[in-house]
């Protein structure tokens, strides 16, 4: 059985497969093709983890695809009280076709997977953000027409996006660059991987290093979700690391820039380039739906 459970786990294959398949329910949603591909199929969806697109797009997405999605507060399940997450899966996968989890740690969402009998799609961990990132993925290559050999860079904290994009911009054929401060780099499972790859992978202190002639350009906030008490360090290990005009003319003049949302404009991007590359931002935030639908018929289907 598969599973989304990170990257990582995913083969260059599986993740061409998902974008070929996000690009088709994408047509055919513009074109009004009603197609039932998970009709009677039901997809819990468990949130330890506020959100807006997360829940938003699957539960769009299962709608459109003829199936229904459940709701599920960590704050109102046995789980949020302490109930092994390993009795939950055995529970869940005798009620459900499958389950998506928002939650903090990554070992939940694979305790979940080896206990239990349904598909498991990561929604967002500390450690990585898949879906997130096969919509980025997406939006590069609708807009650029591929992805093997474009550049892609991030600025910003090694976080659960950096790790994710890192992965999935050489897995897709694509280089990438980072930028990040001391002791704030991404997981050490993830240079590791990224070694295989030689110099289609490099790791800058220097935003302007990194940006230079890319293709791409990805930021996220600096301070994510459960480190609100850590936001006025982060504001001062993070200056100089905002994606601005003169940081974006270093990059090649046709560069998208991406963000995953919520935006902090005047911190780590200014406004004047958000906006100016709105169109792409929320074609981005609107690719999270065509390309979490596509990973749910690949995995429940």
């Amino acid at each position: 059985m598969k599973h989304l459970l990170k990257l990582l786990d995913w083969t260059s294959e599986d993740i061409n497969e998902v974008l070929n398949l996000a690009d088709q329910l994408k047509y055919e949603q513009k074109h009004g093709i009603a197609k039932k591909y998970l009709e009677n199929k039901t997809l819990g969806m468990i949130f330890q983890k506020a959100s807006t697109r997360t829940r938003v797009s699957f539960e769009v997405g299962m709608f459109q695809l003829g199936g229904k999605a459940l709701f599920l507060s960590g704050n109102d399940m046995q789980i949020g009280r302490g109930e092994p997450v390993e009795d939950t899966a055995r529970v869940l996968s005798r009620y459900l076709d499958g389950i998506m989890i928002r939650t903090f740690e990554q070992k939940e969402v694979e305790a979940l997977a080896e206990y239990g009998s349904i598909p498991i799609i990561n929604g967002l961990t500390d450690f990585c953000h898949p879906c997130q990132v096969l919509a980025d993925l997406m939006t590069v290559r609708e807009r650029k027409g591929r992805l093997d050999g474009l550049k892609m860079s991030f600025i910003g904290d090694g976080n659960n996006m950096m790790n994710s994009l890192i992965v999935g911009a050489l897995k897709s054929g694509m280089s990438i660059s980072v930028a990040c401060p001391e002791n704030y780099e991404p997981d050490s499972t993830v240079l590791d991987f990224a070694k295989e790859y030689g110099d289609k992978f490099k790791m800058f202190r220097n935003p302007k290093d990194a940006v230079v002639d890319s293709d791409v350009v990805i930021t996220d906030v600096w301070a994510s979700m459960g480190q609100e008490e850590e936001a006025q360090q982060r504001k001062e290990a993070f200056e100089g690391y905002q994606i601005n005009d003169e940081l974006m003319s270093l990059a090649k003049s046709d560069a998208l820039v991406l963000h995953c949302l919520p935006a902090h404009r005047g911190e780590e991007i200014t406004a004047e380039v958000f906006e100016s590359h709105a169109d792409e931002i929320f074609e981005e935030a609107e690719n999270r739906l065509h390309a979490q639908k596509a990973v749910m018929v690949y995995l429940m289907r």
